[in-house]
């Protein structure tokens, strides 16, 4: 059969191989601690599924407006403006069918085929895939473990060639749960307004952070908000992830020509999840911070028994739900043949059942990334497995 070349350039999904293969074990009777999946184990608060409720029972089923309801950008708009310190106004925001369509919709709206993204490693797993689908080309740029793989001045000007479009910043990141300062926002900024390069700043997780201050990029400056599309939605922060609702803010003729976009491939976003998000922004702050104060909890009883692991480290998280773990010193023992991250990731599944993703997917094949939304049980029967692998490994 003659598909289209698109897909001999796509990799297979890790994440979606992984999730499939803890399906099928639980299948067979076998119980994984999965700390695979980048997925809130909380519910959506009821104050939200409320809206969505109402709406059905309104009627509020036929078409609307492409880039979502009035409402809902409107309540968008109030939130960047209290939360991220960001003006915009609501034709400025385009919702859509979660982030990912988002992002599709910015790539589309602003790179031509052959051009250039530039993507810091490591990076989600989906942004090389989805630079490809529209027609552009990933340039992946390395970073330092001892600055938290957070992009430098240096590192990006290095990067940068005229063929050079956008690049994707994310912030929080994942898989590290690293945050750039205001400082190491601002050198990127200026970098990339001299240079002409659009910054994709992905800030799904930016409601999950430990620190105070989150800098949203487009709040640093006229010129950072005119070269900005800012990403985020109402995954992570309202566990609204199979509701498919994430959105845009940038310039306004980005804005038009994102809708437009939009307006041709899927209209709008399912009015019964845009209802649900306006609920979960006017009325589930408090579930919010709940969410945010047990993932801190978390994260700190993982730090203490991974601090108590011999020949591991790791990226200190200051968000998200996620641990980037080094464990370049278990490569050097390990008998791999292709891919240390791969093969220790599939034993670890298969002999201990624990299901974790390797750092190949991201970019890095010394490391692993476990996430920390699942209860504290898992996470202590899963790190104390990994301890247990680690030691036969070296034993």
């Amino acid at each position: 059969m003659n598909l289209s070349k698109r897909l001999d350039t796509m990799t297979p999904s890790f994440t979606i191989g992984i999730s499939s293969k803890v399906k099928e074990m639980n299948s067979n009777g076998i119980d994984v601690l999965n700390l695979s999946i980048g997925e809130p184990d909380f519910t959506v608060p009821e104050k939200a599924k409320a809206y969505g409720k109402k709406s059905l029972d309104e009627n509020c089923t036929k078409y609307d407006l492409v880039p979502g309801l009035k409402i809902l950008r409107e309540e968008i708009v109030k939130k960047l403006k209290k939360e991220n310190n960001c003006d915009y106004s609501i034709d400025e925001i385009v919702v859509s069918s979660g982030a990912k369509n988002s992002i599709t919709n910015a790539l589309l709206a602003i790179t031509n085929p052959g051009e250039e993204v530039l993507i810091p490693k490591p990076y989600w797993v989906s942004y090389p895939e989805m630079v490809k689908l529209t027609g552009g080309i990933p340039k992946f740029i390395d970073t330092k473990r001892e600055n938290g793989f957070k992009l430098s001045k240096e590192e990006l000007l290095n990067a940068i060639s005229d063929n050079s479009k956008m690049l994707i910043l994310t912030n929080p990141s994942n898989p590290t749960g690293n945050v750039y300062t205001k400082s190491e926002l601002e050198e990127i900024v200026d970098v990339c307004y001299e240079k002409g390069i659009f910054i994709l700043a992905d800030e799904i997780y930016e409601r999950i952070c430990y620190v105070d201050g989150f800098t949203s990029v487009a709040s640093l400056s006229e010129k950072a908000k005119e070269i900005t599309i800012t990403i985020n939605g109402f995954a992570k922060s309202v566990a609204m992830t199979g509701l498919r609702l994430g959105y845009t803010a940038s310039n306004r003729e980005v804005a038009k020509a994102m809708s437009s976009i939009q307006g041709h491939l899927v209209s709008h976003p399912s009015l019964t999840a845009q209802y649900i998000g306006y609920g979960a922004l006017v009325e589930c702050e408090d579930d919010i911070k709940h969410m945010v104060s047990v993932y801190r909890s978390r994260r700190d009883i993982l730090i203490e028994r991974l601090d108590n692991i011999e020949h591991v480290s790791y990226i200190q998280p200051f968000g998200a739900f996620y641990m980037f773990i080094d464990l370049s010193d278990v490569s050097k023992k390990y008998n791999w043949e292709k891919s240390f991250s791969i093969e220790f990731c599939e034993e670890f599944l298969n002999k201990y059942h624990v299901a974790v993703v390797p750092g190949i997917a991201f970019g890095l094949d010394d490391y692993i990334r476990i996430s920390y939304a699942c209860d504290e049980d898992t996470l202590i029967n899963a790190t104390n497995k990994l301890e247990e692998f680690i030691d036969d490994i070296f034993n």
